[in-house]
């Protein structure tokens, strides 16, 4: 089991590392989203794509194990996407990814998104090529989240607490919620942030920014 598994990692790390020079060519950056379903990803990234519209190249990578549901949203912004379903697969791999990319038609300088399938384990061990993991934790799944499902947060570079509006119906403690994060990954930024009401958006595109400028600057040198 230990062999296969470190075959398959192996394999996946090759299509990733090729994914990755790639997107160091096109100046674009990649963000791998992470989450359990029902965390608002897709709402926050759709969100996220019309506040981005005018200020750079956006284009989406969609991944679910079925339906075409999250791609339609996502171009209703107007930002390119493609779908990616995985049948029984849990997970995004940067083969899968790879191929999307094929069909994409990035624009040099922008960002990427890929939205993985909704799922705390899998996607934890795969790189696609992205520059960072970031997970995104609903106050409403609970402050042990990240503890129960370490590997995720230790393996993201940002943690996004979304539907911070529902906090005081959910009696969450967001304190502990960032606490239990840094308790797996004491570097992880973590940011608070609803996309309904757009409360720390502002935040989460500076962070966006920062990114794609440090980005842009390494493939330079």
């Amino acid at each position: 089991m230990v062999e296969i598994e470190t075959d398959i990692l192996a394999k996946n790390d090759g299509f990733a590392a090729a994914n990755r020079a790639r997107l160091a060519a096109l100046r674009t950056l990649a963000l791998n989203l992470v989450s359990s379903p029902g965390s608002g990803k897709t709402t926050l990234l759709c969100r996220t794509v019309e506040a981005l519209s005018g200020r750079m190249p956006v284009a989406v990578i969609e991944g679910d194990q079925q339906t075409s549901n999250d791609a339609e949203r996502i171009r209703a912004t107007g930002a390119p996407a493609i779908q990616v379903n995985t049948g029984k697969g849990c997970h995004l791999d940067a083969h899968m990814v790879g191929h999307a990319l094929d069909h994409l038609g990035l624009q040099p300088g922008g960002v990427l998104f890929v939205e993985n399938v909704g799922n705390l384990v899998c996607p934890a061990a795969f790189d696609l090529g992205e520059a960072a993991k970031v997970a995104i934790l609903s106050v409403t799944e609970g402050e042990d989240k990240p503890l129960k499902y370490p590997d995720m947060f230790a393996a993201a570079k940002l943690v996004i607490l979304n539907k911070v509006d529902l906090a005081p119906h959910c009696d969450v403690d967001l304190d502990l919620c960032e606490a239990n994060a840094r308790r797996v990954n004491p570097g992880v930024e973590v940011l608070r942030l609803s996309a309904r009401t757009g409360a720390g958006m502002e935040a989460w595109l500076a962070w966006i920014a920062a990114r794609l400028e440090a980005a842009t600057a390494a493939a330079a040198e």
